[in-house]
């Protein structure tokens, strides 16, 4: 949980399968982070384009487009800590994600643990 005078960290989780956004964005809130889901790149644009972030965690394979679409559009607007979330982790997936803008990429199915671990690292920093 976080600390009550710690400052709320607004993510926005950007994932199509919609039990795994649920999941995902009900631990973010558990964690004390308030997250808005969008399940496409246009209605992460269009959340990015609305509100700040403080944190992108993004899925690569959307259905109207790519996480890389999304990371893009969001560090136009400005520069935050990005999460690619992939099924795909051979050396050169996890490069083309870091040369989009993505700073880690983690490999589905998502390790809770290790995705706590990213998210504290990532906003620590």
């Amino acid at each position: 949980m976080v600390a009550a005078d710690a400052p709320v960290n607004r993510v926005l989780l950007v994932e199509d399968h919609a039990d795994t956004a649920n999941v995902l964005a009900h631990l973010l809130r558990c964690y004390g982070f308030v997250v808005t889901v969008a399940s496409t790149v246009g209605l992460a644009n269009k959340a990015a384009s609305e509100k700040d972030f403080d944190l992108l965690i993004s899925d690569i394979g959307l259905p109207d487009g790519s996480g890389v679409d999304v990371v893009r559009y969001v560090h136009q607007r400005r520069r935050i800590p990005a999460i690619a979330l992939s099924g795909y982790g051979m050396e050169e997936d996890i490069r083309r994600s870091r040369e989009a803008g993505f700073d880690e990429h983690l490999i589905k199915p998502i390790n809770l643990v290790q995705l706590r671990q990213t998210i504290g690292r990532l906003l620590s920093s």
